[in-house]
């Protein structure tokens, strides 16, 4: 994937201007004001003004090749990009006609050849902002109607012709412009906003002093400043990558300077960056997508996201203090960290910002409008404030920030729009799952270990929203309909493991970000982040095969569950670092180190895992099997600790 260009001259307003209308236009649209109706009264007319205002934008800002030049726009890029205006600008000025006369099933010889122009433009547009693979994989599923009834059995579909595949592309609801961008302008443009106006008003750098101020002096100190930074920063941000970068450069030689090795440091920060894109309010585009494809409330879906999250940072805290303990790492000194009283003075209006949008997402359930109103409210405490006032440099900057941001997503769900609707239109959508059923012997494990398996191989060529809709698309039927399980828990079980690429070997993309910050090897911080993350690999498990862990259920079912599962997390991350806080060190003997740490873990994961359902045995024999495990593993543990202890303690 090529860089972003340097635009020069007159060529960064557009995007800003575009970014400006895109907004205001969604205002109007939200909270259906009427003021700009003629683009907005029609749903459909609206989707096309969104692609219209920002696909043509990444011909200008992403050069067609890797080695283009980054700061000069190119002739053919200028004829694309008016190509692209002038296609999507049809589409806008017909979309009622498109509506009242059916033309997503017979369409004129004109609609019928714009059609074709806009499949081009958008795999195109894809190939620029997502990359190659992404490209590769829409083209091709986006062609794959045209030859549906000569495939193999299980992928063969209804047939469609050239043209009847195009306008169904360009002018349906299932495709092009299906949920993914409709969730898209309903919802995720306004949480981007706020995103972006958090990191230019300083919320990055609040949350992080703020995350110094509390935990830099405890051992292992700065390590758990990145789980607390990280998390609140790739909640603002969305991206994994972009969160490393960010938190990265400061969290990682604060670790450094406390004693802990490159890789390990630069592990930390990559599974700190990749849960916080889990973490509500704010979680990634994704979410959203989430909310359109369940017919949800957004709040519904951040709400069940908050304990599988929390899980994942607990198990990565346990770990962290577990190696700090162990390496008897000592905090930064008090002298060098941020004052908590000034920080909070500086920036507590960050905090009042997020409780207010917090409060319209859960109490008022008015997702759509919320981060728009946590926006403005940001924007003007900000212009009050002496500490973070914007000029006019940092009012443009942030249009260009958004304005990049907006035209790389709309064109990757635009993209991923062409493989829905080819699965869509053929009917394989709906023949899919009992497929996947059929292969899997009707056994829901084996299901889910496909999914897992599945949503990670996916993950790695893919970005994560994308991974994700294909996979809500394919596989997420069958896991409900054969597995009987619940649609939620199934979703975020498909959004995890597609998130898990980004720190496991040999892809790892966030691992390999934070050691290109850390200086460290990319395989060896890989490995790193993978173990330190193990937990993520174990939760997704544990809450779709009981709901009650994303708080669908009885509060009493609720609390044992939960109650489970958190023992079940200390223990595993324990037992992988080798400390356990009230014990102590789970390696001081070589040759009983393994079979403890084994134990630990397996009794662990059976303590954690409800029995029954999908799962062989009851909740009475799982229960029994973890105390079988782990009692003797903690006795011998204990043992030899305090054995250890007191012969050191011995006279010579």
């Amino acid at each position: 994937m090529s860089g972003v260009r340097d635009l020069q001259g007159l060529w960064p307003w557009l995007p800003r201007l575009a970014t400006l209308v895109l907004t205001v236009l969604t205002l109007d649209y939200v909270l259906n004001l009427g003021y700009f109706s003629l683009v907005t009264a029609v749903e459909s007319q609206f989707l096309y003004t969104v692609v219209a205002l920002m696909v043509p934008l990444v011909f200008i800002m992403w050069p067609a090749f890797s080695g283009g030049d980054r700061r000069r726009v190119a002739w053919y890029d200028v004829l694309l990009f008016l190509l692209a205006v002038g296609t999507c600008g049809y589409f806008v000025y017909n979309a009622e006609r498109i509506l009242d006369n059916g033309w997503e099933y017979a369409a004129p010889q004109t609609a019928t050849v714009m059609s074709f122009v806009l499949w081009g433009l958008t795999v195109e547009a894809v190939r620029r902002a997502g990359g190659w693979p992404l490209a590769l994989i829409v083209g091709v599923a986006g062609c794959y109607p045209m030859v549906a009834d000569i495939m193999p059995g299980p992928i063969q579909g209804f047939p469609s012709s050239p043209s009847q595949t195009a306008i169904y592309h360009a002018m349906s609801r299932e495709s092009v412009f299906g949920i993914p961008l409709q969730a898209f302008a309903n919802l995720v443009i306004g949480f981007l906003l706020f995103g972006v106006a958090l990191q230019k008003t300083g919320g990055g750098k609040f949350f992080i002093n703020l995350a110094f101020a509390l935990l830099g002096h405890v051992r292992g100190g700065p390590a758990k400043v990145s789980i607390f930074s990280s998390g609140l920063m790739g909640s603002m941000s969305g991206s994994v990558i972009t969160n490393v970068l960010t938190t990265g450069v400061l969290t990682i030689p604060a670790m450094r300077r406390v004693g802990i090795g490159r890789s390990y440091a630069a592990g930390v920060e990559a599974c700190a960056s990749t849960g916080g894109v889990l973490m509500p309010p704010v979680m990634g585009a994704t979410a959203f997508v989430m909310a359109s494809f369940l017919n949800t409330p957004y709040s519904t879906i951040a709400l069940a996201a908050v304990v599988p999250s929390l899980l994942f940072y607990l198990g990565l805290f346990v770990q962290i203090d577990a190696y700090a303990a162990k390496h008897e790492l000592k905090g930064l000194p008090e002298e060098e960290l941020p004052s908590l009283k000034q920080t909070l003075k500086e920036g507590w209006y960050f905090i009042f910002v997020f409780v207010l949008l917090i409060w319209m997402l859960f109490w008022l359930r008015r997702e759509a409008i919320a981060p728009f109103y946590a926006t403005a409210l940001l924007l003007v405490i900000n212009q009050i404030l002496p500490y973070q006032r914007w000029g006019w440099r940092d009012v443009t900057d942030f249009f260009s920030s958004a304005g990049k941001l907006f035209a790389e997503l709309i064109t990757i769900l635009a993209g991923v729009g062409l493989l829905v609707g080819a699965l869509s239109v053929t009917g394989l959508s709906g023949t899919i799952a009992n497929d996947l059923i059929y292969i899997a012997g009707g056994n829901p494990l084996v299901l889910l270990l496909m999914g897992a398996v599945t949503s990670f191989i996916l993950g790695i060529g893919m970005t994560v929203t994308a991974a994700y809709i294909f996979l809500a698309v394919a596989l997420a039927p069958a896991l409900i309909q054969g597995g009987g399980m619940n649609p939620l828990a199934v979703h975020l079980f498909i959004l995890y493991w597609g998130m898990l690429s980004y720190i496991t070997p040999p892809v790892a993309l966030g691992a390999f970000a934070a050691a290109t910050v850390a200086g460290s090897k990319p395989m060896e911080t890989g490995l790193n982040a993978m173990r330190l993350g193990s937990v993520i690999y174990f939760v997704p498990f544990l809450f779709v095969l009981n709901p009650a862990l994303i708080l669908q259920g009885g509060w009493q079912e609720i609390a044992l569950v939960l109650a489970q599962a958190l023992v079940g997390v200390v223990l595993i991350a324990s037992a992988i670092q080798g400390y356990l806080v009230g014990i102590g060190s789970l390696s001081t003997q070589r040759l009983l180190q393994w079979p403890i740490r084994l134990m630990l873990i397996v009794g662990g994961l059976a303590f954690a895992v409800p029995g029954g359902g999908a799962m062989p045995l009851g909740h009475g024999a799982m229960f029994a099997l973890s105390l079988a495990l782990t009692v003797p593993a903690l006795g011998l543990a204990l043992w030899i600790n305090r054995g250890l202890l007191s012969s050191r303690r011995e006279p010579v």
